[in-house]
Order: structure tokens, then sequence, then C-alpha cells
């Protein structure tokens, strides 16, 4: 099985909830994509044991998560298979589950048991003989490409005060804008959040212009400890988060100064430190998902090194998927964000070009992330890939994520001698 997390926004861009989107193993590579093996094993919510599996800390932090249910599922144990708190998992149904008093009654129990519930996929028309399900429900996706979408907002918002309505398949933000001037919706799906609003004109914050210094300064080719330490020592921001990272790694560190603190942690580490904590201040005034997805994205690519057979170039996987985002960081275009970080010849191809060697990787991760499985399951026939592999790559890069915010957000107290830097 391979899954990934589809964030959906609110209105003001913030993310409100996430959507899990599961493939089972046994319909990705005998080409039968056709229905994604709805009802094989249908007993089981595969996506709530990818939830189970990782914890919904680690998906989500403190939103709730869409969990697709089928016809047969519904009936499942479900309440016995979730290990996470019942109050962040909304189940997920479409209109192949019928509106009879069997399933009615089986959503009421497990409402009753702690569980939300979205329907996806009515039409207007549906809405009538839906009525005792859309009752007992907490959200209603509909999509935008339905030509009755306004009429079917304003229906379910009169006759359901209480429901909350997502707008699905949105591509582009003029179609987002589109939606709007008729009524704002509570959440928003789609691919136009990944689309880049770049004013070229726009300055950078001096602040971030330290971190790309500091970037290029540990990546030149004759870089040195003291020089590294001579940049953080500009920014008091840098320092702290600099000393902060030390005392995570060591005990009564007694750090003196900040070449101390660099020279303790050495260049691999210190390296490291930067490309996470440069991609933290360039997104620093950007919705956090930008942080988030350009950081999984990152150690996902990084992970996917030895199955593309390009495990020397894990690093630069890793970087190529960090700025892979650097346009909406630096609202600037590509090409010109790129000549600020003085990246090098293969990652500026595989991010400007679409070529080299690198860009297989950042083709596989985008299509994986956006829950493409026919996409996916095309590069994993013509490159072999182990699907398992593939799953604990992904699912590798959240765990890693999940720590590094942690580490964030629990700093550890230090101390430092600043007579000497």
């Amino acid at each position: 099985m391979i899954a990934t997390l589809i964030p959906l926004f609110r209105a003001d861009m913030t993310v409100g909830s996430y959507s899990v989107r599961a493939q089972k193993d046994n319909h990705l590579l005998d080409g039968s994509l056709e229905g994604y093996g709805r009802y094989d094993g249908a007993g089981n919510v595969s996506e709530l044991d990818v939830v189970n599996s990782m914890g919904v800390e680690a998906l989500a932090g403190n939103r709730t998560v869409f969990v697709p249910v089928n016809k047969i599922s519904i009936f499942s144990d479900i309440a016995s298979m979730c290990k996470v708190p019942v109050s962040q998992i909304i189940l997920l149904m479409d209109n192949t589950i019928p509106p009879t008093e069997q399933y009615v009654n089986r959503i009421k129990e497990l409402r009753e048991s702690g569980f939300s519930f979205g329907i996806k996929k009515l039409a207007m028309g549906d809405f009538l003989s839906y009525n005792e399900i859309l009752k007992v429900c907490d959200y209603v996706f509909l999509n935008r490409e339905n030509k009755d979408i306004e009429k079917s907002r304003q229906l379910l918002s009169i006759k359901y005060r209480k429901l909350k309505l997502c707008a699905v398949n949105i591509n582009t933000p003029e179609e987002k804008e589109e939606l709007d001037k008729h009524g704002t919706y509570d959440l928003y799906e789609g691919k136009f959040f990944r689309i880049p609003v770049v004013d070229a004109d726009s300055d950078i914050n001096p602040l971030k212009f330290n971190y790309v210094k500091l970037f290029n300064t540990v990546n030149a080719p004759d870089f040195d400890l003291s020089d590294a330490a001579d940049v953080i020592g500009e920014d008091t921001a840098l320092v702290i988060s600099l000393l902060e990272m030390v005392n995570k790694m060591t005990v009564n560190s007694g750090i003196k100064s900040v070449r101390h603190a660099t020279a303790m942690l050495g260049q691999k580490e210190l390296r490291r430190w930067i490309d996470t904590a440069l991609a933290k201040e360039l997104c620093a005034d950007k919705p956090s998902e930008i942080t988030r997805m350009s950081m999984i994205r990152a150690m996902f690519a990084e992970n996917l090194a030895p199955e593309f057979e390009i495990a020397n170039l894990s690093q630069e996987l890793f970087l190529m998927g960090m700025f892979s985002l650097i346009d909406v960081m630096l609202n600037k275009p590509m090409e010109e964000a790129l000549k600020i970080l003085n990246v090098n010849k293969n990652i500026n191809n595989a991010l400007i070009n679409k070529s080299g060697p690198l860009y297989p990787v950042l083709e596989f991760a985008a299509a994986y992330e956006n829950a493409d499985w026919a996409e996916v399951s095309r590069i994993m026939v013509l490159r072999n890939l182990d699907i398992d592999r593939i799953y604990k790559a992904y699912l590798d890069a959240l765990k890693w994520y999940r720590d590094l915010i942690r580490k964030i957000d629990y700093p550890i107290e230090f101390e430092l001698d600043t007579a000497e830097v």
C-alpha cells in the first residue's frame, strides 16, 4: 500500500484539515487502476491503518483527518480499529453508500462513538434522497466543475445550517476567487495553493538574506566553519537556533561562543541544520503548509535516492525538494530565486528545465503528493520500484518532519558567553 496526505485549506489559506488517500498494492501494478481496488479487502479501512501507524500528531498535528470509508468498511469495527483520538477523524463517504435506514443507523452508531462524517460526489438532485444522511453529516464536498455548485451551496447552507462545505477540484487561484464571489466555503481542496503568485519586483526581507548568505557560505568550495560562525553571529535568531540545535545533541556542552558551537556540530551537521533553518525562515511569512510541504518533499526525495539508483546524489535531492517551492518563499520567479541561492547545475536543471538526473525524482514525488496513482503506477512499472520501499520512504519523511517540528516547538534552554564571538 502507498498513501499520501492532501491538505484542505480555510479561506485565509491556512490548513484546516488533511485527507488521507491510499492505494492498495495489488491494484497498482496489474494495469487495473479503474476503481482503485475499492472493495478488495474492503472490510479494512486502509487509510485508518496509515493514521494508526504514524499517529495523528505526526500526520496532522491538532487538525482533523478525513478517512474514506465505503459501503462495506463502514460496517467494520472502526471504533476498535482506530488507535488515535476519534475526535480528529472524519469518516468520508460517497454516493456509493445508499441512503437506506440500515446505513443511516450505522452512521448514527459511529457518531455516538465520537466520529464525524463527510460525504462527497453528491449531485444537487441527490439531496432529497440523502436527507437523512445529510442531517447527521458534518461536511459535504462540492465539486467546482459541477455547474450547479453555487445552487448546491445555497441550498445546503439554508437547509442544513450546521453543515460545513468544502469546495474541491480547484486548480488555480482564479477559480477560487470566482467561487468566493458568491460566498466562501469552510474548506478548499485543489492544486491552486501550489501555484505561486510571484511579484518579480518584490524585495526580499533583509532577515532572509542572512539565511541565504549563510547557505551560500557553507556551500562554497572552500567552506570554513569560522566563516559560517561569522555569518551566524550577525543574526540573533540564527544564534539562538544554532545553540538550541547544539544543546539537543550534547549534554553539558558548556558552549562559550558561536564558533565553539559550529565546531561542535561539524561541517556535515552544520550544513543539515542550515538547510532546515533556511527553509523555516524563508517560509516564515507564508502559510505553514509551505514549510511542511517543502521539508517533507526534501526528505522524501532524499529517501528515494537509492530507489532511483542515484544514492550518491541524496543531498542534492534534499535541496532540490526543499527549494522546489523557493519561488513561493521568496516571491521571485524560480530562475531568479535559484540565482540568489547559487544552487548547482543538477538542482537548477531539475527545477527550471525539468531535466537532469534529479528531475525524475521530483516528478515522481509531485505525483505521489497529489495522489495521482495512475502516474505513480506508470513510473513504478517503468522503473521497477518496490511499493513497500516507496511507502516507507514517504512515512520516514513524515516521521523526520514530525521530529523536526518537535525540536522547534520544544527548544532546550542554553547559555552563551557573549564576550567571545
